[in-house]
């Protein structure tokens, strides 16, 4: 039976030298009590010291909490995550050189753990091909200190494949919502449920120890089976987070705990307030347009969250069924800090079950952010000039939909724009440039999609791109721009220009309902 401690008690269970798992995404479902706990300890004992973090999707506030919280030299000497921008405080320490860093994709990385408990090798799989976590481009290291391969290309049935290799884990640190006095875990007022039967039975099957942080203790027997996530066998330690700053159900959220993101009720989304009118919108808009009835969507953090937000002012809503890589199919995704979260989901899988859809070739569509792109149609969204943001999901989502939408701002920087009367106004020029030569790193491959003869579009608020097999063509401007000052003089590569070449629809830009039809 599991075993009832401190936070303090747990964190001097956690040697040195260990490899240890935490769960999370973004701001949900951060076990802060236990990490917490490890930090303080650190600070005052300078214990643990070396350990190897692994955790899939990016999990913190880009500040103090969540990942955060392992962010000194001397706690940690090696970091395998899916995604680091919420963790600044690793990042600088990757960036410094001060540790061994990798940044995988965050859905391989939650099949890596199921596979592990189940004494596979690992995980073989496409995903990464060609990108910077293919081991002929930088082989998901992060740094110049970072040495060891752990993914390498294998070939299966004649085809190329990456193999991401099994390794032990030792320390499970994970969050339920309840605990029954024989450690069985329920998730009901959790956000998402993650992979965290994956992680339990990766650590347990390793030799490890699995420790949960829970909001409360119920009487054995009160749990219905059906609702244990990770059962009582495969937990050895318990610890009741004592502030309920240490259990938020979302970082987000002012109050700790949201009924419409657990799916306890429904709220009522009537009274979202619309989007202004300004570049986001004009690109949210001509992404909308892409969507097809009954289709499953998924939608990235940033720009391409505006997509739901139109689609909801548009009356196209309920036409399609959006879906987040932690789990939630259907209802609107929450954003910022509370990404990951869904209203009024349908449904809440584990985060591993929607990669197996994802990575498929389940999704119709997926909108994705469009932060560098280049002359072959390669996109970066995972590291900018000495900062390392990560891949996440982007990877698994971009290489395997059946038709991409990169959404973004044509430059970035003090971008200011003017959309009125059909026409879009550029009142103050991005300072960064965009379309480039070459991205600094390549998180979403152009030669790849043009292998699988995938779909790509580049939306952004003064034109629209299509990848070809001749290259990156150039098929809308938005009316009231310049095509050779506000476009072409502002690339550093010639697009393909179609000779259907056309104006964007100028409903995008005029303050009224569009009438979108799908």
């Amino acid at each position: 039976m599991a075993k009832f401690i401190s936070a303090q008690e747990a964190a001097k269970l956690v040697a040195s030298g260990a490899t240890i798992v935490t769960s999370g995404f973004v701001g949900c479902g951060n076990p802060d009590a236990l990490t917490g706990a490890i930090e303080e300890r650190f600070l005052k004992e300078k214990l643990p010291i070396d350990l190897t973090l692994m955790y899939c999707a990016g999990q913190g506030d880009g500040k103090d909490r969540g990942a955060n919280h392992f962010g000194y030299e001397g706690l940690v000497k090696r970091v395998i995550g899916g995604h680091w921008n919420l963790a600044p405080k690793l990042g600088k320490l990757a960036v410094e050189n001060k540790i061994e860093a990798y940044n995988f994709p965050q859905g391989t990385l939650t099949h890596w753990f199921r596979n592990v408990a189940g004494r596979k090798p690992g995980v073989i799989a496409k995903v990464g091909l060609n990108t910077f976590v293919d081991p002929r481009v930088e082989g998901g290291k992060i740094n110049t200190v970072t040495k060891e391969d752990l993914v390498e290309v294998i070939e299966l049935g004649g085809e190329e494949w990456l193999w991401y290799k099994p390794f032990s884990v030792d320390v499970a640190l994970l969050r339920g919502t309840s605990s029954d006095k024989r450690g069985n875990i329920t998730i009901e007022r959790e956000a998402v449920s993650l992979e965290l039967i994956s992680i339990a039975q990766a650590v347990k099957n390793s030799g490890g120890i699995v420790i949960v942080q829970v909001e409360r203790i119920v009487e054995n027997g009160s749990m219905h089976p059906m609702n244990v996530k990770v059962p009582g066998i495969n937990v050895d330690y318990i610890v009741v987070a004592e502030s309920p700053d240490d259990h938020v159900q979302i970082y987000s959220e002012p109050c700790n705990y949201n009924p419409a993101y657990s799916g306890e009720r429904r709220a009522s989304l009537s009274a979202t307030s619309p989007m202004a009118l300004d570049e986001r919108k004009v690109i949210a808009r001509r992404g909308a347009m892409e969507l097809i009835p009954n289709a499953a969507v998924n939608l990235g953090i940033g720009v391409p969250e505006g997509i739901a937000m139109v689609a909801n002012e548009e009356g196209i809503g309920d036409t399609m069924t959006l879906t987040v890589e932690s789990g939630p199919v259907g209802g609107l995704p929450a954003g910022g800090l509370g990404f990951g979260a869904s209203m009024n989901a349908e449904a809440i899988l584990d985060q591993p079950y929607q990669f197996d859809f994802y990575d498929g070739g389940g999704l119709d569509l997926a909108f994705l952010g469009l932060a560098e792109t280049d002359q072959y149609g390669n996109i970066n969204v995972s590291k900018f000039k000495g900062r390392v943001a990560g891949c996440g999901g982007f990877i698994n989502i971009t290489q395997n939909t059946k038709r991409v939408v990169f959404c973004g701002s044509f430059t970035a920087g003090g971008l200011k724009v003017k959309v009125a009367d059909g026409k879009l106004q550029i009142i103050n020029e991005g300072r960064a440039k965009k379309f480039l030569s070459c991205v600094e790193q390549i998180t979403f491959s152009g030669v790849y999609a043009q292998k699988t003869q995938q779909s790509v579009m580049y939306v952004t608020e003064r034109a629209v791109f299509e990848l070809t097999a001749q290259g990156v063509m150039l098929t809308e401007i938005a009316p009231g721009v310049d095509i050779d000052k506000d476009i072409l003089s502002l690339m550093d590569f010639k697009p393909i220009l179609s000779p259907n070449l056309k104006m964007m629809d100028e409903r995008i830009f005029r303050d009224e309902i569009m009438g979108i039809k799908i």
